[in-house]
């Protein structure tokens, strides 16, 4: 016959049968683990990890304008060496002085004088003097470019020379600003070459005040003509109405009073006027006397 298990086994099967199983799912195998939560030290942790690779991140973009920098500026430092314009000599300064001041009237001489000292040891041959006007917003455009004047002059150490250079700004370019660049070239005795901009500024073209412009003189032969066409006209139309006037008759009178009417005239004036004898012309006078000599 079968005999029911006793008691205290009935309790260890019980208790041994969820444990097994919770052995063999193993730790956070299964619905029946419970995460966690993280504790203050390990939140701390994350906090620091995070804000180290923010850091690094930041140093690295730093890292890499700075290089970026570097390069751009070799990059323009060897342009300026290989393609760029010769500069002044530390032993050499220079000056400017404009005659009339800064004003530059259009179609009228500007001229300035430049003044050059030799500083250094060794010395300076002034090659030339040029000057132009370029574009405000882009100076390598040029908008009037003058002669440059020829100087050749041997500047000895501790020495000074002053050059004088005129132009004559275009007339279009009055009242408009623009670049004005003024550059002085020289060389060393070893033939190292320099230039100087002695003077690089904006300026503004004025327009001539003094004297007759075109338009002006146009304006005058417009009124004269005008004024000639009007005196014309006026003469024609008195001419024109002096012709068109009726010309005055002269009333000569009668030369006998046989149609003149004498009722009013009285009578003793009637009496003196035909006592007294009419005058007589020359004719019948000459003929008269021709014939009493006859």
């Amino acid at each position: 016959m079968f005999r029911p298990p006793s008691l205290p086994l009935l309790v260890l099967l019980l208790v041994a049968g969820p444990l097994t199983l919770l052995l063999q799912r193993g730790p956070g195998s299964g619905p029946l683990v419970a995460a966690d939560d993280p504790t203050e030290d390990e939140e701390g942790i994350d906090d620091s990890v995070v804000e180290d690779e923010d850091d690094e991140a930041e140093i690295e973009e730093d890292e890499t304008t700075d290089i970026m920098e570097d390069e751009k500026e070799e990059e323009e430092e060897e342009e300026d060496s290989t393609f760029g314009e010769p500069k002044a000599s530390p032993s050499a300064d220079t000056v400017i002085l404009f005659v009339r001041g800064d004003d530059f009237p259009a179609n009228n001489i500007v001229k300035f004088l430049v003044g050059f000292t030799n500083k250094g040891n060794e010395e300076f041959v002034v090659e030339s003097l040029d000057a132009s006007f370029r574009y405000p917003q882009d100076y390598q455009f040029y908008i009037q470019n003058f002669t440059a004047l020829q100087l050749n002059t041997l500047v000895p150490s501790q020495r000074q020379a002053t050059f004088e250079y005129s132009f004559i700004p275009a007339e279009p370019m009055g009242g408009r600003p623009f670049g004005l660049v003024i550059n002085l070239n020289y060389k060393d005795a070893n033939g190292n070459i320099f230039r100087d901009a002695v003077f690089n500024q904006t300026v503004t073209i004025t327009e001539r005040e003094d004297g007759l412009d075109g338009e002006t003189i146009f304006l005058y032969m417009f009124l004269t003509g005008l004024g000639l066409l009007v005196v014309v006209g006026i003469h024609q139309l008195l001419e024109s109405r002096k012709r068109r006037r009726p010309s005055s008759k002269v009333e000569m009178g009668t030369s006998t009073h046989n149609n003149v009417d004498m009722s009013w005239i009285p009578q003793e004036t009637l009496n003196q006027i035909n006592k007294t004898s009419p005058r007589r012309s020359p004719r019948k006078r000459a003929k008269r006397t021709v014939g009493s000599d006859e």
